[in-house]
């Protein structure tokens, strides 16, 4: 097909999202901030075009929204338009949305009024609380298009088994968020919708593969959004947005009927999870999903209850200063120290980690694993319309197809691996959990995302983490470019040569908590403990 068919795929579909936005959440032109205003986050307070009551609204947490709503304070309808409104914004304003269904969340919000005022009960944990979800979320009659112009106009013929048990508790779906293409890039950005930018500073990327969501929930466009992970992709976002989200290990929370870029792809397993604000939210949503027993709708789940976890008042954590790989950028390495510092004055102990060559060896295999079909599962997905290879793709384009017998060879290293990582982690007597960098970055400008081994070796080994900001942002007085820099690879002089000071200035800085597989309960708690340190 031309090369034309794909760009008029493309266009006629962002056109389509804009019209989809009802004219009253449209902005008008007179009170748009000029291209030139990079930090759009004050906008919706300065602008004037929101009530008192829509930024009071937008402005609270899940948990705090939920009580006003079970209280009869707020109505499920009144919270609904005033996030309909902000997300359209942030839409507006960042290129955060692929999909847009205002009139049917009001709907849905109204009958859960409804249904309070009747019955005196809640539908549900979640009842009257709006959810935006990420791109390959399946809803019957929506796209999931994972970025794909050869998936646009191809509604979902069912919900994802997770959409429907999100609204079992009341929950209220309402827009859909932008991803790169086939969810494998680590910045937002496609062929069908283009890129998502940074609300904290739009010269930035937010992140992916989830940007869409970040860069939503930074603005104030959602209360809490659900993500996806299998390289950093939750992680990422969050750290490059300042927010907090949980990467679960596979088992916990359903991925059941959604759409995936690397369709089959098991080496390593996608996961999906919560990303919001506080970590008060992250935990709210954890417990509910997982009370809801997904194991009797998915045959992957494990039937493992919500158990809670008390709080340890003294800490064992190991530190992994650098992954041997890639060095830190200064602004985390001064994150890092000061939290390090805050720790032990709270009397937690604190151990280096060494990460020997293990981190160095589950890269390897991830890179392996997600060109192990040599980039056809991607390249059936472009050529329907003669979409062109995005330079982020390079690898998948140029990718040879592993057999059955060479694959089967990469899951005996995985495994191995696995067996080595839990080894290194037992031979530390009594270690809770491992602190280390999220990403090498704050955040980067856009495209120049190069990095992911910080994320990438957990989705492999797969276990529980936190990404949450740690409260230090970055400052140009004091994170100047290191002097007689030595890399550590390539993607360190990668890291190194990208950093910009001046371009990240002011941006939060983020960190990673890391427990053991299925620990979920014991690292939120963890990270509250480590937060009462900060």
């Amino acid at each position: 097909m031309s090369e034309q068919n794909w760009k008029k795929i493309a266009k006629a579909k962002q056109a389509a999202l804009a019209e989809s936005i009802p004219s009253e959440y449209r902005i008008p032109k007179d009170l748009l901030p000029p291209d030139s205003q990079l930090d759009v986050t004050p906008w919706p307070k300065q602008s004037g075009w929101f009530s008192e009551k829509e930024l009071e609204i937008t402005g609270s947490t899940a948990s705090d929204i939920l009580q006003k709503i079970a209280s009869k304070a707020w109505s499920s309808q009144d919270v609904m338009k005033a996030f309909c409104k902000r997300a359209a914004a942030a839409h507006q304003l960042t290129n955060c949305l692929t999909d847009v269904f205002f009139d049917e969340a009001i709907k849905s919000a109204a009958a859960l009024d409804d249904h309070l005022q009747r019955t005196g009960k809640l539908a549900g944990s979640l009842h009257g609380l709006p959810i935006s979800l990420k791109d390959n979320f399946n809803i019957e009659g929506k796209d999931s298009t994972v970025g794909f112009t050869s998936l646009v106009d191809k509604p979902a013929e069912y919900n994802a088994t997770l959409v429907d048990i999100l609204q079992e508790l009341g929950a209220v779906r309402y827009c859909k968020t932008n991803v790169p293409t086939a969810m494998m890039i680590a910045e937002s950005v496609n062929n069908t919708f283009g890129r998502t930018v940074n609300p904290l500073n739009r010269a930035l990327t937010s992140g992916g593969s989830s940007g869409g969501e970040s860069a939503l929930i930074a603005f104030g466009g959602s209360p809490l959004g659900v993500g996806t992970d299998i390289g950093g992709s939750l992680r990422i976002p969050a750290a490059c947005t300042g927010i907090f989200t949980l990467r679960p290990s596979h088992g916990r929370f359903t991925t059941q009927r959604c759409r995936s870029g690397l369709a089959g792809q098991e080496a390593v397993k996608s996961v999906n999870g919560p990303m919001a604000r506080t970590l008060e939210d992250i935990a709210l949503y954890s417990k509910a999903v997982i009370d809801a027993k997904p194991w009797l709708v998915d045959p992957t789940m494990l039937p493992i209850p919500w158990q809670p976890v008390e709080p340890k008042q003294k800490l064992k954590i190991a530190v992994m200063w650098d992954d041997g790989i890639c060095s830190p950028t200064p602004p985390v390495t001064r994150a890092l120290k000061e939290t390090v510092q805050k720790l032990q004055t709270a009397g937690h102990e604190l151990v280096d980690w060494d990460p020997k060559q293990l981190h160095r060896k589950a890269l390897e295999l991830l890179g392996r694993m997600f060109v192990a079909d040599g980039g056809k599962s991607v390249e059936a997905l472009l050529k329907p319309t003669g979409e062109p290879w995005r330079p982020e793709m390079k690898v998948y384009e140029d990718a040879t197809e592993l057999g059955t017998y060479d694959m089967w060879k990469l899951h005996l290293e995985r495994t191995e691996l696995q067996r080595q990582y839990l080894e290194q982690w037992m031979s530390y007597d009594g270690l809770d959990a491992i602190l280390c960098p999220t990403t090498p970055y704050a955040t980067v400008k856009h495209g120049d995302f190069k990095y992911v081994g910080y994320t990438g070796v957990y989705n492999v080994v797969d276990y529980s983490a936190v990404s949450f900001p740690s409260g230090i942002s970055v400052d140009k007085a004091v994170d100047t470019p290191v002097a007689d820099y030595k890399a550590l690879s390539d993607f360190c002089q990668a890291a190194h040569d990208s950093y910009d000071v001046e371009a990240v200035h002011g941006m939060p800085v983020s960190l990673q908590l890391v427990a053991k597989r299925l620990e979920e309960e014991k690292v939120l708690a963890m990270t509250a403990t480590l937060l009462q340190a900060l």
